[in-house]
């Protein structure tokens, strides 16, 4: 039984196949700082960024969601069961093969790389390799979407070239060339005038500067803090002057002795700074945090700020969250998996990748949703259990509709045909 077309015979030929893509690129020509170069966003830049506080925390906060998240693989809406060749095989191979994608990655390292990279540039990619075995038909791995060329002149056609990777390496190697349906490539926030993605953090490239630099400035006027207060002493001579420094550090710093001074002037105190918070510009920092909170499509509190945040309003704030920055990248990596991998690289086209619980962010208001549509006859009892990611039950199918539901419907068509 034979479920791919262009599978090998021979099983230990098949568990050879070697990915084209080298792993990390970026080691072979390391990017060297200049002294006083001023930070363009560029590839090196974006990823010393992304280990910044405020941004790990904003990346964290999507990649962690979205790639812990539950999924599943099943039928396409329009698909017939009936009409799918080894349905329940087929299901089990996809899954088990997303399981253990490679010999390395489970599919949380592999899904936490690709998103980290989506986030950082807009340039997601994964590699697709057919390994002939029916029991395992695939093998993914994780690509620096940095170091991918894409080829504008491309026909259309899945057997085309259409990327390369700039490996780095001098001469023929230098780039490798890679087919439609050989690379899955994920672009964020997708434009017509480029064929590039735009990552979160190039958007919050300039702001996450300038709160680095403040950032700075803030650290180091407070770890070197001076004294705020000092005294002018007037017509004094220089051996007057030192002999008054001597008694000072002798008898009264650091004892907590009140002084005493006699002189023909009273003595004039000079103020050097006003020592609050506004030296630090923390309100400064402040805003720009909230914009680097904007960049992400996240409320501000996640990232630490929780003044203008009540209990009323932060239950709001994180279901905006959810929707804003969570379902949209969840969504945009399904139908990647789904178009790039389903119906490209493997030919079955009934089949699509989901990521479970999407609609709502609280369990009981979604369990309320679909118990109310069980109720109504709109689900089954199946289609309810594929929501929440479970095996179908048999006899699962059938629409029970609520009884009161159905004599409410009966009564308002007999009035219909009474007034008609």
């Amino acid at each position: 039984m034979t479920l791919i077309g262009r599978g090998r015979e021979d099983t230990e030929e098949a568990a050879t196949v070697q990915r084209k893509t080298t792993a990390l690129p970026s080691i072979l020509t390391p990017y060297h700082f200049p002294a006083k170069a001023l930070p363009k966003p560029t590839p090196a830049n974006l990823r010393r960024f992304a280990e910044t506080p405020v941004v790990r925390r904003a990346i964290n906060l999507i990649k962690d969601r979205v790639a812990s998240m539950d999924w599943q693989v099943r039928l396409k809406r329009d698909a017939v069961p009936e009409r799918v060749a080894f349905l329940k095989r087929r299901l089990t191979t996809l899954r088990r093969a997303l399981e253990y994608p490679n010999a390395s990655d489970s599919f949380r390292t592999l899904m936490e790389q690709v998103i980290e990279d989506v986030l950082v540039g807009g340039f997601g990619a994964i590699e697709m390799e057919l390994t002939g075995d029916n029991d395992n038909p695939f093998e993914l791995w994780p690509v620096d979407g940095a170091t991918i060329r894409i080829d504008p002149k491309w026909d259309g056609q899945p057997d085309s070239v259409r990327f390369a990777q700039a490996t780095g390496i001098a001469g023929s190697e230098g780039l490798i060339p890679l087919k439609d349906n050989e690379l899955i490539y994920v672009r964020m926030n997708a434009r017509s005038y480029t064929p590039f993605g735009l990552g979160a953090l190039e958007v919050a490239f300039e702001t996450v500067n300038a709160f680095l630099s403040a950032h700075r400035f803030a650290g180091k006027l407070a770890s070197n803090a001076v004294v705020q207060y000092a005294l002018w002493l007037n017509e004094t001579t220089p051996a007057q002057h030192e002999r008054l420094i001597r008694w000072w550090q002798d008898e009264i710093e650091g004892t907590g002795r009140v002084p005493l001074l006699s002189s023909e002037q009273k003595p004039e105190v000079l103020r050097f700074a006003t020592g609050t918070d506004a030296d630090l510009r923390m309100t400064w920092q402040e805003f720009l945090i909230r914009m680097i909170a904007n960049a992400f499509s996240l409320p501000p509190v996640l990232l630490g700020l929780e003044q203008d945040v009540n209990r009323s309003t932060a239950g709001a704030l994180l279901d905006e969250a959810f929707h804003s920055a969570i379902v949209p990248l969840a969504r945009l990596i399904a139908e990647h998996v789904t178009r790039d991998l389903f119906s490209k690289r493997l030919g079955w086209h009934e089949f699509e990748f989901v990521f479970n619980e999407l609609d709502s962010t609280d369990e009981m208001e979604e369990m309320q949703m679909q118990t109310a549509l069980l109720a109504a006859g709109v689900l089954t009892v199946n289609e309810v259990r594929a929501m929440r990611g479970l095996a179908p039950l048999t006899g699962g199918d059938v629409v029970k509709a609520d009884p009161a539901v159905e004599e409410r419907e009966v009564e308002e068509a007999v009035s219909m045909q009474q007034d008609e």
